[in-house]
C-alpha cells in the first residue's frame, strides 16, 4: 500500500526577489518626477527650461574655475564656494517646503520601515534632480581647478562626493528638525518671503562680487582662514593641501568631513524617530488647554489699544499684517527694501540721506486696497458702516495701526542712514519731507482703496490681483504719484531755504512737514470716508473676485 507524498512546501523567497529600499526610494522620486511633469504641458516646458539654463549655468561655472586654475587664491575661493552651497541646502527646505515630497517623513509614517534603510533610501533620493546635478558640477569644478598632481586628483575624487553628501545631508536634516513648521501656517509664511530673501541675498552677493572686483580674491583668504575648517569647506581645502605636499592636513580635511557627515545622519536619525513615533497636535489634546492659558495671560498689547471700533479696527489690521501670508509678506518687503536701498546705494559709493526715502514710499503703499485685504470678509465690516462717521472711524484706525509701524520705521531708517553716511545736516529735512510723504501717502491710498478696489487671491501663490482686475491695480497705484505731488509745499520750502542760504532754518522742516503729513492724511481720510458709504455694494462685488 502506498502513501500519497506530503505537498511539499512552497520555498521561501529568495533575499534577490525582495526589492532593495533604496531602490524603491529611487524609482518613488523618479516617479513623483514624472508623474509632476505630466500634469499640463506648461510645467513640462518650465522644467526643461529649467533644466537647459541650470546647465548652462554650471557649464560656465565650471569653465570659469577651469579658467582661474593656478591662481593664487583659487583654493580660498573653493572653500568659499563650498561653504555657499552647503548653506543654500540648508535653507532651501525652509522657504521652498512643497519641491520635494520625499523631504516630509510623515508621508512615510504608516509604513513598516527602520529609519537606518529609511535614511539610506531618501539620502539616494536626494541624488536625483537639478540641484544634486549643478551642486556635484561646481564642486568637480573646485576640484579641477585647485587641484595639483595624481594625489590632489584622488583626494578630489573622495572630497567633491563627500561635500555633495554634506549638503544632501544637512538638507534633510534641517527638513525633517523642522517638518512640523514646514507643513504649518509658519511653513507657508517662510515660501512666501522666500522672493524676499533671495532678492536680499542676490543684493548682498552683488556687493561682494563688486568687492572682489576692486580687490581681487585675496579679499576671500581671511573668510577662507575659518571656513577651510568648516565642512563641507574642509574636504574642498584637503584639495589644495594635497597639491602642496601636506597629506596629513588633506587627511585632516576628509576626516573633519566625514564626520560632520555622520554627525548630521546622527541628528537626522534623532528627528526622524522623533517625528514618526511622536503625535502630532490633531491627536492630542493639550490644545483645550490653551484659551484657559489666554485667558489667564489677559489680553496683551492689544490692552493699549483705544476701546470701541477705533480700537477693534486696528487689532483687525495688526492682525492682518501678523497672520495673513500675503500682507505680512507685502510688509516684510517694503521693510526690507526701505532699509535696502539707502544701505546698497552707500555701499556703492552713493552716500545720500535722501535714499530713506524710499521707506516712507513702500510703507505708504501697504495702505492702498484695504479693503482687498478684507476679501470676502468685507461683507461683516460693511455691515457695521451705517453712515461716514463710521468708515471715516475706520479709515483713520487703519491707517493708526500702519502708522504704529510706519512712523517709528522711517525715523529709524533716516536717524540710521544719517548716522552710516555722516551727513547729519540733511537729517531733519529728510525726515520731515519723510512724515509728509507718508501722510500723502495715507490719503490718496484711502482714496484709491474706495474708488478702485480689486480682489487678492488667496490660493494664487504669488499673484496679487485677482485676473481681469490688472487695470485697477494700476489706476490705484497712480496715486502714488498724487501723493507724491501733495507733498510740493514742504517740499518747496525747503528748496527756497537752500537757495535762500538759510541752512540753519532747515530744521523747520521736520515739525512742519510732519504737521503736514497729519494734515493731509486726515483730509484724505475726511474726503474718502462718504464715498466709502455710497460705494458699499461695489467695493464688496469687487474685492470678492477670484
Amino acid at each position: 500500500m502506498t502513501t500519497a507524498a506530503a505537498p511539499s512546501a512552497p520555498a521561501a523567497p529568495s533575499a534577490a526577489a525582495v526589492p532593495s529600499t533604496t531602490a524603491v526610494f529611487v524609482r518613488l522620486k523618479l516617479s513623483l518626477l514624472r508623474n509632476g511633469l505630466r500634469q499640463s504641458a506648461g510645467r513640462k516646458a518650465v522644467w526643461i527650461t529649467s533644466v537647459v539654463l541650470v546647465s548652462l549655468y554650471a557649464a560656465l561655472q565650471v569653465l570659469g574655475l577651469i579658467v582661474l586654475r593656478g591662481h593664487a587664491h583659487i583654493g580660498a575661493l573653493a572653500v568659499c564656494m563650498a561653504a555657499l552651497l552647503a548653506f543654500g541646502w540648508a535653507v532651501m527646505p525652509l522657504f521652498f517646503p512643497g519641491g520635494d515630497e520625499t523631504m516630509d517623513p510623515t508621508r512615510l509614517v504608516m509604513l513598516p520601515l527602520r529609519p537606518t534603510p529609511m535614511m539610506t533610501g531618501l539620502l539616494a533620493a536626494s541624488l536625483v534632480g537639478i540641484g544634486p546635478g549643478f551642486t556635484l558640477a561646481v564642486l568637480t569644478g573646485t576640484v579641477i581647478a585647485s587641484a595639483h598632481g595624481a594625489a590632489a586628483f584622488a583626494v578630489g575624487v573622495l572630497a567633491a562626493p563627500l561635500a555633495l553628501l554634506v549638503c544632501l545631508a544637512l538638507a534633510r536634516a534641517v527638513a525633517t528638525a523642522n517638518v512640523r513648521l514646514l507643513t504649518s501656517r509658519k511653513g507657508r509664511d517662510l515660501a512666501l518671503l522666500s522672493g524676499l530673501i533671495i532678492g536680499v541675498g542676490g543684493q548682498l552677493v552683488n556687493l561682494g562680487m563688486q568687492q572682489l572686483n576692486g580687490l581681487g580674491m585675496a579679499r576671500l583668504e581671511p573668510v577662507a582662514d575659518v571656513l577651510r575648517w568648516i565642512p563641507p569647506g574642509s574636504a574642498l581645502d584637503a584639495v589644495r593641501a594635497a597639491s602642496e605636499g601636506s597629506y596629513g592636513r588633506a587627511a585632516a580635511g576628509l576626516a573633519l568631513t566625514a564626520a560632520a557627515l555622520a554627525a548630521l545622519l546622527w541628528w537626522w536619525q534623532r528627528s526622524l524617530v522623533k517625528v514618526m513615533t511622536s503625535p502630532d497636535g490633531s491627536t492630542i489634546g493639550a490644545a483645550s488647554a490653551k484659551p484657559d492659558k489666554a485667558r489667564a495671560s489677559g489680553p496683551g498689547l492689544a490692552g493699549l489699544l483705544p476701546a470701541g471700533r477705533t480700537g477693534a479696527a486696528m487689532h483687525r489690521s495688526l492682525r492682518y499684517i501678523w497672520r495673513d501670508p500675503k500682507t505680512k509678506a507685502s510688509w516684510v518687503s517694503g521693510l526690507a527694501v526701505g532699509a535696502l536701498v539707502p544701505i546698497v546705494n552707500a555701499a556703492q559709493g552713493a552716500e545720500s540721506v535722501w535714499f530713506s526715502m524710499f521707506a516712507p514710499t513702500m510703507l505708504g503703499l501697504q495702505m492702498y486696497n484695504q479693503f482687498g485685504q478684507d476679501g470676502p470678509a468685507f461683507w461683516m465690516v460693511m455691515q457695521t458702516l451705517g453712515s461716514a462717521r463710521d468708515a471715516y472711524v475706520e479709515l483713520r484706525a487703519r491707517a493708526l495701526a500702519f502708522s504704529l509701524i510706519a512712523v517709528p520705521y522711517v525715523a529709524l531708517v533716516v536717524t540710521g542712514t544719517a548716522a552710516f553716511t555722516g551727513k547729519w545736516g540733511d537729517w531733519a529735512e529728510v525726515l520731515g519731507l519723510s512724515l509728509a510723504l507718508l501722510g500723502a501717502l495715507f490719503a490718496t491710498g484711502a482714496m484709491a482703496s474706495v474708488l478702485a478696489p480689486y480682489s487678492i487671491p488667496q490660493d494664487s501663490g504669488f499673484k496679487n490681483v485677482a485676473p481681469g482686475q490688472g487695470a485697477l491695480a494700476w489706476f490705484g497705484m497712480l496715486g502714488a504719484l498724487v501723493g507724491t505731488v501733495l507733498c510740493a509745499p514742504p517740499a518747496a520750502l525747503a528748496i527756497w531755504l537752500h537757495m535762500a542760504g538759510a541752512h540753519s532754518l532747515l530744521w523747520i522742516v521736520l515739525p512742519l512737514g510732519a504737521g503736514y503729513g497729519l494734515l493731509t492724511a486726515w483730509l484724505g481720510l475726511r474726503l474718502a470716508a462718504p464715498r466709502v458709504v455710497d460705494r458699499l455694494p461695489e467695493i464688496l462685488a469687487a474685492v470678492s473676485k477670484g
